[in-house]
């Protein structure tokens, strides 16, 4: 068993030096804190990865993919779930909560998707000595994608709003619970692949195996909880110290942080030649994102001090109808379970160009090509759109076709 959790032992201890500041109450400079503290959730973000990875083996596939989505991002949601906090009694902290959720949003599609992609299908054409274009998903992916798409659409109502309400947040809240329902009695019972130290701990015998994987939500989930806060704060602080804007240090550096191991997880699965399942694991984070991360925020808000709805001011309601473009024309892209390179390398540089183009007029250009290549790709896939939109309350198809990875366009 030791030898199993060597990797875990290694990595725990980089969160040390956080935890002891925590209990010592001593307040390091902004970017001490910022290393300190972000070091400890990436360290404690990975021990979650691998514990979720190493559950596959004793929860059923599809609400195992699901869970492996929610927890891989834990690390986001307590800080931004801290920033919705705070801002109850401190409004200040309202962009702060809304720039963490677009930023690793559009992060975990931008970048995150195209990445997965273009990795397959080098793998791919690297293994079969010909060009591979497309990445393509099996049929049960579509339920995924029809919870994406749906969920995607409603978060339209923010920015046209200006506004996170607590009737939204509910309804959210209510689809993820949904969506977590489906996935239980999915009847995806494929044998779970696990790479890496999850591997290791998933091999263990089964008692073992559970007090390790328990054992590492527990101390992982602490060091987050412990952490969270002081490496929110530090990074409004450390924009100050720096001179940077304050908005885009926690859009995008906490993200990276905290998706770090999902991120790395879903490349591994991409460079062993396992795209569909890569891929399928950043679609649920991403369902995750539009329903639970979202629907959390009015609550927090709430029980912070605010009121029963989240205003947000003209520069988040710019970064919001940027990020649901975004999403639209991914989900777009996918709707024919096909994948195709040209589409992974249109979303990477529109991804890169937002860097280059900053300002109210910026994104609202960039949000006017999303959404035009969006109604293009939802034109030529139009023949799949009803049958996204139905799949998540179809009844599940006994038994699951075999998922088909890759093929030549």
């Amino acid at each position: 068993m030791v030898r199993a959790l060597r990797p875990v032992l290694l990595l725990l201890p980089v969160a040390v030096p956080a935890v002891v500041l925590r209990l010592v109450g001593t307040h390091p400079p902004a970017l001490a804190s910022i290393l300190v503290f972000g070091l400890a959730v990436v360290a404690a973000a990975f021990v979650l990865a691998w514990a979720a990875e190493a559950a596959e083996v004793d929860i059923s596939g599809g609400l195992a993919i699901a869970l492996l989505a929610v927890i891989a991002v834990l690390p986001e949601y307590a800080v931004d779930l801290y920033f919705a906090h705070t801002a109850g009694s401190n409004p200040d902290y309202v962009q702060y909560a809304a720039a963490n959720m677009t930023g690793s949003n559009r992060l975990l599609l931008g970048l995150g998707w195209s990445s997965v992609v273009l990795i397959s299908l080098y793998v791919a054409s690297r293994r079969s000595g010909r060009s591979v274009r497309e990445l393509v998903l099996g049929s049960g992916y579509r339920r995924e994608l029809g919870f994406l798409a749906i969920a995607g659409v409603v978060a339209f109502v923010i920015p046209v709003t200006g506004q996170i309400h607590l009737l939204i947040g509910i309804a959210l809240l209510a689809f993820f619970a949904y969506y977590l329902y489906r996935a239980a009695v999915s009847g995806h019972d494929d044998e779970p692949e696990l790479i890496g130290p999850a591997a290791r701990i998933g091999g263990l015998p089964t008692v073992q195996r559970r007090i390790a994987v328990i054992g590492m939500f527990v101390v992982a989930a602490g060091i987050i909880l412990t952490s969270a806060e002081p490496f929110a704060d530090s990074l409004v602080e450390g924009g100050q110290a720096l001179g940077i804007d304050q908005f885009l240090l926690v859009q995008w550096l906490a993200p990276l942080a905290s998706e770090a191991p999902e991120f790395i997880i879903a490349i591994l699965f991409a460079w062993r030649g396992k795209g569909a399942a890569a891929l399928g694991l950043l679609i649920s984070a991403k369902v995750n994102q539009w329903t639970l991360l979202i629907g959390s925020l009015p609550i927090a808000y709430g029980l912070g001090g605010g009121s029963a709805a989240l205003q947000l001011d003209g520069r988040q309601v710019e970064e919001f109808l940027l990020t649901a473009t975004q999403t639209l024309l991914g989900i777009a892209v996918l709707l024919s379970l096909r994948f195709p390179r040209w589409a992974a390398w249109t979303l990477l540089a529109l991804f890169a160009i937002q860097f280059a183009v900053p300002g109210q007029t910026g994104r609202y250009i960039l949000c006017a090509i999303y959404l035009v290549l969006a109604v293009i790709a939802t034109t030529h896939n139009r023949h799949h759109l009803a049958a996204t939109l139905k799949a998540p309350f179809r009844k599940p198809a006994a038994p699951a076709e075999p998922h088909r990875e890759l093929i030549n366009a």
